[in-house]
């Protein structure tokens, strides 16, 4: 028996283009599965980044969503908004905002919460784009969000992994996150040159652990990563923390400081930036 083949989207005609990362999903399976994951409900919002060409916009629409598509490329929303004159399905659209703007500097404040994100993100800008979002984070039910599948393992990755770092370890500190399916570049026109992967992005009510001051949590999170191949009492010293305070701090919170980053759980990341917390400012 031959093998069944994934049912394709006729691509529009129109070149993608490479500053903004443009690869087009053309695999109404995967955009199925998209909505699937995002278990979409007549009525409910959702912020889409990057709707290309539509395809996955008229596919919410389809499931009765109310629709904000953000999209930097004045072609495509041309060829969006050409579809819905065109379209003799308009009561289709009238849930659609659709809105030419580049995602990294839009005000989310002014999007009308709660909502969904669902988008098929331009890798290029994806891990801006998460932190930006985790600044909405209180606003946002759920983010469905095809990445880069290497974007997307470092996310969802474990203490003590190659993946492992910084952005794990922020995301799991505010959300909760799962990593749904990979997708082949088959599935996109034109094809990557990496695989993507599906991600599924919750945010917690409170973060995952209470850390006294979250600022500085982040500080000495990202303090080391920055400099992973050093060890932690070192990566903090080129981070801007005096060596007394960070070996008091590592004392307190009886960390080894030859220890490096990728091996403290989000636990003992928070033991010890709040040990910093107590010793006050240098």
């Amino acid at each position: 028996m031959p093998e069944r083949q994934a049912s394709k989207i006729k691509p529009k005609q129109i070149r993608a283009k490479k500053r903004w990362g443009q690869n087009f999903l053309i695999d109404a399976n995967i955009t199925r599965k998209i909505l699937d994951c995002a278990t979409i409900q007549p009525g409910e919002h959702v912020v889409e980044i990057g709707p290309g060409k539509g395809v996955l916009t008229q596919a919410l629409l389809e499931r009765k969503a109310q629709v904000t598509a953000i999209e930097i490329d004045k072609d495509l929303v041309n060829i969006i908004r050409s579809d819905i004159d065109a379209s003799e399905n308009t009561a289709l659209y009238k849930n659609l905002t659709l809105i030419q703007a580049d995602a990294l500097r839009y005000p989310f404040q002014e999007i009308q919460a709660p909502y969904k994100v669902v988008a098929n993100l331009p890798y290029y800008i994806s891990t801006p784009l998460l932190f930006r979002l985790l600044e909405e984070k209180t606003k946002i039910t759920q983010m469905v969000l095809m990445l880069q599948k290497e974007v997307a393992e470092r996310i969802a990755a474990s203490v003590g992994s190659k993946s492992y770092g910084a952005l794990s370890i922020i995301l799991q500190f505010f959300t909760e996150v799962q990593l749904v399916f990979t997708v082949s570049p088959n599935c996109f026109q034109p094809k990557p040159k990496v695989s993507s992967a599906l991600i599924s992005i919750t945010p917690l009510k409170t973060p995952r652990i209470h850390v006294k001051d979250e600022v500085l949590f982040l500080k000495v999170v990202k303090g080391a990563f920055s400099y992973r191949r050093k060890r932690l009492s070192n990566a903090l010293a080129c981070a801007g923390f005096s060596e007394a305070k960070i070996n008091a701090a590592l004392l307190k919170s009886n960390c080894d400081g030859t220890r490096r980053g990728e091996t403290l759980t989000i636990s003992e990341f928070a033991i010890l930036s709040d040990a910093l917390f107590y010793l006050g400012s240098d």
